[in-house]
């Protein structure tokens, strides 16, 4: 990195080309270190020709490059190894383990200095609270009697994220063991779902006891539609000798239809492995493959990606800064259009700045596009939630609910939870059109003044700006499924009301009815489906005001955001036109003599951003 920093400027001769001619970059560093080398380059050809505004951008891209890149989220039912999995790939106990007691929140482990924990407190974003390694189980784990801090000891614990120095981790892979508790048609496993879509990378965990269930292989498959990165990872091959069998029959429900890879591991011989540093131990453990994937398949395309999207932010800024000295360029050269040129700058100057303004186009469509969206998702979770109380009262017009109501919780948080999730990715479908629509339009009233790279980088505000974008950059860098989870615990907490209140009831009208004549006792069991058929509309309400929060909330950030990106974007178009409006208009007033010099300077500009966009594209290809 020390040659990149020898560059002494932009306008001045040649360092450029000495650092070119050192080799390509690609054979002196990875993807991430090129585009960390073109982005230092860029930034101080924006610094050079007074665009701070362009380099703030290229910034934001470095910081981005250097934060985490990759999220790889461990999902599963209760009890089937995934803590012992993710303590055998960092090679540290990081996450509890019991024979007995399941997970309850979740853990986010990352690469740190040394070894430390903090607590995750709901909140927006969630606040950090360190506490030590040793304090980790009581929060983590199901029935956990830990606190948070004295100030308020009520509040509630979203999450642990744990930093660890290793390998694995240093390239900024964060991951995440998921609770188990209730299984995967709990609104735990919905909310899993759920944030499954923010992640980079899933592994599927289930153990060699048995062939995989029919609701493990709904989850796999809904967790394929919603995360291109998935496998499956069968644990426990020590304990089961015919993990062998089991293992075959899964990979042949696997083949079909999404094609979900199988890797068969061992955290018992994987730690013994690495305790006593036995390599024949180590490859019977199976951890190898699944280190493979995890470097190939989720860190080494995570990188990819990022060092793309850097590269091309480096493109799009050469693009304005050529276009920028071309148009002053033009005006030296040929006097006689300089005239035609100073016009056409000034006029562009100002229909450019029209497309910061509330009367945009653009602007009109996200404004109008939100509107729509938050009536379109009010209106599809009320027809869900009347669907399943529908559903609960026919239940309870046949039965009892003396006798029903230990069944009918766990039911209906199922039920409400798959309808939440679905309400949830209509959401995100529906943004993701809309981002497009108001790209559609944004395009439409910048062409004339948007260069290839730039225009680009719109199709990724679109891609990147979805409904996921806005819900990981919420957490402003940390952990990205908190949020999920606080909805999800919030959620159930009426319901456990409801079941404390219910049963109470209909148990002493049940015993009142006993000794009473027939009607009264058919009174009594009108007024228990009643107090049930209320106890479940209560909480039905409660998780639409709730889910309807945070949809609310998600949208007006998902506003925010994009308006902030458009609106950043006409503002350096309309910098760029400026500031070659006002340079081309000082160049036709230098001197003969001042003339040749400036057109020298700016064709030596212009070859080495041209030779810098070139490497730049090198990379995004």
């Amino acid at each position: 990195m020390r040659a990149f920093r020898r560059l002494r400027g932009w306008t001045g001769h040649g360092p450029l080309g000495t650092i070119m001619a050192a080799g390509p970059l690609a054979s002196q560093r990875g993807a991430a270190e090129q585009a960390t080398a073109l982005l230092e380059l860029a930034s101080q050809a924006c610094r050079a020709h007074r665009r701070p505004d362009l380099a703030e951008r290229l910034a934001a891209a470095q910081r981005r490059l250097v934060g985490p890149l990759a999220h790889l989220v461990v999902v599963g039912e209760f009890k089937q190894g995934k803590s012992s999995l993710v303590n055998a790939l960092v090679g540290a106990a990081v996450c509890p383990v019991d024979d007995d007691i399941a997970t309850a929140v979740p853990t986010y482990v990352r690469d740190g200095p040394v070894l430390r924990a903090d607590l995750l407190v709901d909140g927006e974003p969630p606040r950090r609270e360190p506490i030590g390694i040793d304090q980790v189980r009581g929060f983590v784990v199901e029935g956990g009697q830990g606190r948070v801090g004295t100030a308020d000891p009520q509040q509630r614990v979203v999450g642990v994220e744990i930093q660890v120095p290793h390998e694995l981790l240093a390239d900024g892979l964060v991951i995440v063991d998921t609770p188990g508790v209730g299984g995967l048609a709990s609104a735990h496993g919905a909310a899993s779902l759920a944030a499954l879509a923010l992640a980079d990378a899933v592994l599927f965990v289930t153990d060699a006891a048995q062939e995989l269930t029919r609701s493990e292989l709904d989850f796999l498959h809904r967790a394929r539609s919603a995360c291109d990165t998935v496998a499956c990872v069968l644990t426990k091959t020590d304990f089961f000798p015919g993990w062998r069998m089991v293992r075959d029959l899964d990979a042949e429900h696997l083949r079909k239809p999404a094609d979900i890879p199988l890797i068969a591991v061992s955290s018992v011989l994987r730690r013994h492995a690495t305790t006593v540093a036995d390599t024949p131990v180590d490859a019977e453990s199976g951890f190898a493959e699944l280190v493979r994937f995890v470097t190939e398949q989720v860190t080494g395309s995570a990188t990819s990606r990022a060092a793309g999207k850097a590269a091309a932010e480096v493109e799009a800024a050469c693009d304005q800064l050529i276009r920028q000295l071309a148009a002053e360029r033009t005006a030296l050269r040929d006097p006689a259009t300089a005239d035609q040129v100073l016009s056409d700058l000034a006029a562009a100057t100002q229909r450019i700045a029209a497309l910061a303004t509330p009367a945009a186009r653009w602007h009109r469509a996200l404004v109008d596009g939100v509107a729509g969206l938050a009536a379109e998702l009010d209106q599809d979770l009320g027809n869900r939630i009347r669907c399943v109380v529908g559903e609960a009262d026919e239940t309870l017009c046949d039965v009892d609910p003396v006798e029903a109501w230990p069944q009918l919780p766990p039911w209906l948080q199922s039920r409400v939870s798959r309808e939440l999730l679905e309400n949830h990715a209509l959401l995100r479908q529906r943004a993701d059109a809309l981002i497009g629509e108001v790209a559609q339009h944004f395009r439409a009233e910048a062409t004339d003044f948007l260069d290839p790279a730039f225009s680009q980088l719109l199709g990724g505000v679109a891609a990147g700006g979805s409904a996921v974008a806005a819900l990981r950059s919420a957490s402003d860098g940390g952990p990205i499924f908190t949020t999920l989870g606080s909805v999800a615990g919030i959620v159930l907490g009426p319901l456990s009301a409801g079941i404390v209140l219910g049963p109470l009831s209909a148990g002493n009208s049940l015993v009142m009815g006993r000794d009473g004549p027939h009607d009264e006792k058919l009174r009594q069991l009108d007024q228990r489906r009643a107090q049930a058929k209320n106890a479940i509309r209560r909480y039905c309400d409660e998780a639409r005001v709730v889910i309807g929060r945070n949809s609310g909330e998600t949208l007006r950030r998902l506003q925010h955001q994009w308006g902030e990106q458009y609106r950043t974007i006409a503002a350096e178009l309309h910098r760029c036109t400026a500031q070659a409006h006002t340079a081309a208009r000082q160049a036709v007033q230098l001197t003969g003599a001042q003339q040749v010099t400036r057109l020298a300077e700016l064709d030596v500009g212009l070859a080495r951003l041209g030779e810098l966009r070139q490497r730049a594209v090198a990379v995004t290809r």
